[in-house]
């Protein structure tokens, strides 16, 4: 039968299982990366793995997250990196020279291959027909390691795109579009495909951004073909030797269709506090604008940079507006100044920061409280800008550079009939300013083996945890609603941030967005009957930080209850042997309250038996019906107490 792209991908990188929706596969995984944020516990998991050499035909530590040096702490992070990459065999990015996913789309991408990355926004290299997936750290370690990677086989749905966006409008906003149709949710147990005649609009940087807020859908990935677009782009990289073609078989059909015609786009913006918060701009416009932020991987293009440039040109933003630009790498930034764009930025008011994530994971640039802040960036959900009470919009360059002269929100159109302008004509450089020398790739293997990576104080070693309780009689620490994400239990910010490497120290830190007292009351059944979180539908949503699952581990969970589960974090908790457990009946929610006892009795015969089980409400005197979809392999895992010590387990024939 005639296939679509993402069922090629996976099927010629297929290990094991059937190709049938939900049904749990293991695929062969070609690339990893890995950044400074979660790349610190990969290294560490490395070590625990007792891996000799990165078995990938390319593995790549990228550091962009944690860039500033406020004190040693993350200084001595990116020398554990740069040194384990040695001993490892990983090519090493160095600080400074951008954001992951462009700069692995710019120098490591090649279509058809498979690439697992522990960050969510990982499928952006999907802009290149690759099937590149966010995962936890363990999971990429252990694909470093040679181990398939496993999941269940998503729905695939195609996305056709007709028509060509107008003056004003781009690919931000046809991401915002499908958050404006389906939310965050609309993507959970799908790969979307995007396909049809508008897609010879849209250049390969076009689709980057795209495919990268994805994943604020709660996509497995998103997938494009490699085409005409993603050939004229690795021509312009140097690396026209790369492509090769992967596309659609005609009459190639999708598990569920949509349409979106490019050309009856509008200016879309995110309202705080969601990325699927989304209205058209036209319907917020005049809100007062202290900050504007340009930059991140969700728009990472020079394009992006350029357009922006080109509007402010010969103007002044005002003066209550703080006009920050974030080079999303260093080649583009070099690109951005060749061809005077830096200047007109610079004249216009901006401050131009390093090529790194910044602002979009609170490392720098935080806003005012109270103040609005619109942000080119993927994700802006509560306090991730490293601003307690903020306050973040979510929208395009030309939305974001025309609000930046106005000093309100502005329908970019609007701006443009006002100030008597066209919409730019950019005159991009044909070839970009290849620049490697920040790129250190790894020794020979006989070099590597006599390497010890340099763990300075702040680098702690993972935890160990023991196998998952036949009975849990534990207290609900905490209750939390819908949607809550991975920057709500694990904060992102300049505070805590330098602590990713240092689990103790970081578990401070868990659930404080949300309830400040959570980790002292933690600590107090710590070592005796733990606890557990209840939570509402799309648990866990947004990054892919393993430390979300590990810092609430330390601290004593033994199992979280929810009505739904994203599937990262879903993923990251059997990795580390926490039981995740849905409600039969999600109006039981409401049948538990904060400080209630829950008992799971015979829990290791009940877990085999089936995914049907009961958890009792001693406070209530109630029971509840709830149940798991973990496959026989998590289940193994989370019995273990997590994949290390099952691993351990069998290394000691037990």
């Amino acid at each position: 039968m005639p296939e679509n792209v993402a069922r090629k991908l996976i099927g010629t990188h297929l290990v094991s299982g059937n190709m049938d929706p939900g049904e749990e596969i293991a695929i062969r995984i070609d690339q990893t990366l890995t950044q400074d944020a979660t790349g610190t516990l990969v290294m560490q998991e490395l070590e625990a793995l007792n891996l000799d050499r990165a078995r990938t035909e390319v593995s790549v530590q990228y550091v962009d997250h944690n860039l500033l040096q406020a004190d040693e702490k993350n200084a001595e992070d990116h020398e554990y990196l740069r040194t384990a990459c040695l001993r490892y065999g990983l090519w090493f990015s160095k600080p400074g020279n951008g954001v992951s996913h462009p700069t692995h789309m710019q120098r490591f991408g090649i279509p058809g291959k498979t690439l697992a990355g522990s960050d969510s926004h990982t499928p952006a290299a999907g802009s290149l027909g690759m099937l590149a997936i966010g995962v936890g750290g363990l999971e990429v370690a252990l694909a470093i390691a040679g181990e398939p990677l496993n999941l269940r086989m998503p729905e695939i749905w195609g996305v056709e795109l007709t028509g060509a966006l107008p003056p004003w409008c781009s690919a931000k906003d046809v991401i915002l579009e499908m958050l404006r149709r389906h939310g965050v949710k609309g993507g959970v147990g799908r790969i979307v495909e995007y396909y049809g005649p508008g897609l010879d609009t849209l250049t390969a940087m076009d689709r980057h951004v795209i495919a990268n807020m994805g994943a604020e859908l709660g996509a497995t990935t998103t997938v494009f073909p490699a085409d005409d677009a993603v050939h004229e782009f690795l021509r312009s990289e140097g690396r026209e030797d790369d492509f090769v073609e992967v596309a659609a078989d005609p009459g190639a059909g999708y598990d569920l269709v949509e349409h979106i015609d490019l050309s009856a786009v509008e200016p879309l913006i995110a309202k705080p506090s969601s990325p699927g918060n989304v209205v058209p701009v036209r319907e917020v416009a005049g809100e007062p604008v202290a900050q504007v932020v340009i930059g991140s991987s969700a728009n990472p293009g020079l394009r992006d940079f350029a357009i922006a440039a080109a509007m402010v040109a010969g103007r002044q933003t005002l003066p209550e507006v703080s006009f920050d630009i974030n080079p999303s790498s260093r080649e583009i930034y070099s690109d951005l100044t060749r061809m005077g764009a830096t200047l007109d930025l610079i004249t216009a008011g901006a401050r131009i920061h390093q090529s790194g994530c910044m602002g979009c994971i609170g490392m720098g640039q935080a806003p005012a409280t109270g103040r609005n802040s619109l942000r080119t960036m993927p994700r802006n959900f509560p306090g991730r800008s490293g601003t307690r009470e903020d306050s973040v919009w979510l929208c395009s360059p030309e939305t974001a550079a025309a609000s930046a002269l106005t000093g309100r929100i502005t329908d970019p159109r609007d701006w443009a009939a006002e100030v008597g302008t066209d919409y730019p004509k950019l005159n991009l450089p044909a070839e970009a300013s290849v620049n490697t020398a920040m790129l250190v790739p790894p020794p020979p293997e006989e070099d590597a083996r006599g390497i010890e990576p340099v763990k300075g104080p702040n680098i702690s070693s993972l935890p160990d945890f023991p196998p998952l309780p036949d009975r849990i009689e534990a207290p609900v620490l905490l209750k939390v609603a819908d949607n809550i994400s991975t920057d709500e239990i694990s904060p992102a910010g300049a505070r805590a941030l330098p602590f990713r490497s240092n689990i103790p120290k970081l578990s401070q830190f868990t659930f404080t967005q949300v309830d400040e007292t959570y980790p002292d009351r933690a600590a107090e059944t710590k070592d005796t009957t733990g606890h557990i979180v209840v939570g509402g539908e799309n648990y866990g949503q947004g990054s892919s930080r393993e430390h979300a699952a590990i810092t609430p581990r330390y601290l004593g969970l033994r199992a979280v209850l929810a009505k739904s589960f994203a599937r990262i974090h879903w993923q990251n908790l059997a990795n580390f042997g926490v039981l995740a457990l849905e409600f039969a009946n999600p109006d039981d929610y409401d049948a538990i309250e904060q400080g209630d006892v829950l008992v799971l009795d015979g829990l290791r015969d009940a877990l085999v038996a089936g995914p049907e089980l009961s958890v009792h409400n001693s406070t209530r005197n109630i029971d509840i019906p709830v149940r798991h979809r973990l496959s026989p392999r998590q289940l193994e895992d989370v019995l273990a107490g997590g994949i290390i010590p099952k691993l351990a387990l069998r290394q000691e024939g037990r």
